[in-house]
């Protein structure tokens, strides 16, 4: 049998260091998140969360369905939400109690410094569980600004350069990294607690998350 040595498939994915790496994530790993923060008590049916990379919508429309309201936007104007650079120090008019979304790979540590700055009541990231590694990345984020939560999906999340495919296969894990506040807006805990994500796919998936195609 080949090996699939895309590099949508293998963990270690390299983009260009312009590349936007816009990897649409599938809605129901969004779900499987929101999920989660219920049943951790976390009040989001009356938060609002903002997705700072929504690309097509593709994570603000779950979150949606979950949160009380969602402003979304992205560095390039994918036709969803606004035309905004996360990392630039703009003005926004609004108050975000959670920031949720797939950062860009190489701009990880980045996005999530500036989201910790910004949201009320925590943060939430989607990535590559090969992101808790680094000695550096430790030292810089992880030892600084110790996540509360990690999430860890027992089922692939698979994801693909520009498009969502309801049968592709993929050999890289994913985890959501949780930095929960409490109500004073400091850390909610200086250790972090690892949960499984136990197989939901199934269960949260929708024909209607892939409109141009129908689900596998």
């Amino acid at each position: 049998m080949s090996q699939n040595a895309s590099s949508a498939v293998m963990a270690q994915r390299v983009e260009a260091r312009d590349s936007l790496d816009h990897f649409p994530t599938p809605p129901w790993a969004t779900r499987a998140l929101c999920e989660w923060l219920l049943s951790a008590g976390e009040s989001i049916r009356v938060s609002l969360a903002w997705e700072p990379a929504c690309a097509e919508g593709h994570m603000a429309r779950p979150l949606a369905e979950y949160f009380a309201a969602v402003e979304a936007s992205d560095v390039r104007d994918y036709g969803y939400g606004r035309v905004l650079d996360f990392l630039m120090p703009y003005p926004i008019d609004f108050e975000p109690d959670w920031i949720v979304t797939n950062p860009p790979f190489r701009l990880g540590e980045q996005f999530i410094s500036r989201a910790i700055e910004i949201a009320k009541r925590g943060i939430a990231v989607l990535v590559r569980t090969a992101f808790l590694e680094s000695a550096d990345r430790y030292a810089k984020l992880f030892s600084v600004s110790t996540p509360t939560d990690i999430l860890q999906f027992v089922e692939r999340v698979p994801m693909f350069k520009g498009r969502l495919d309801p049968r592709g296969s993929t050999a890289t894990a994913y985890c959501w990294i949780i930095w929960r506040k409490n109500i004073h807006g400091a850390p909610f805990s200086r250790e972090t607690l690892f949960h499984w994500i136990a197989p939901c796919r199934k269960r949260l998936e929708r024909d209607a998350d892939y409109p141009n195609e129908a689900a596998g």
